[in-house]
């Protein structure tokens, strides 16, 4: 088998593992991470009306001229700050966290580090 198809495999099989004990409701949505190697997305999702109640990406154009880079921890904290003013702006104070098939360290740690310090209960 292709190592990058195996690769792939395990993580789908990560995710899986990790949402199927997080749900998002409308009293406590998701707060699902995604990761690249040059940015970081995040959305604020609640599972049973299937609806994204808000976003943040470092390819947001309000915040990409302020960062130099999207791929590392400052720009992450940004995120953080960032995501937790629209979900508070939009009525939500507890998330859970769903950090996909990424481990919690790095810059995924970062993200809910600056989300809680701006208001966002985990």
């Amino acid at each position: 088998m292709d190592h990058n198809k195996a690769l792939g495999k395990q993580r789908l099989r990560r995710t899986y593992r990790v949402r199927k004990r997080v749900r998002g409701t409308e009293d406590r949505p998701r707060l699902c991470v995604n990761r690249t190697l040059r940015h970081i997305t995040v959305q604020v999702v609640d599972d049973v009306a299937g609806v994204t109640l808000a976003s943040a990406s470092t390819n947001d154009k309000s915040l990409a001229k302020s960062l130099k880079y999207g791929g590392n921890c400052a720009a992450a904290e940004a995120i953080g700050k960032l995501i937790a003013e629209r979900a508070t702006a939009k009525g939500v104070k507890e998330v859970s966290f769903d950090r996909g098939s990424c481990k919690y360290h790095g810059r995924v740690a970062a993200l809910a580090n600056a989300a809680r310090e701006a208001g966002l209960q985990f």
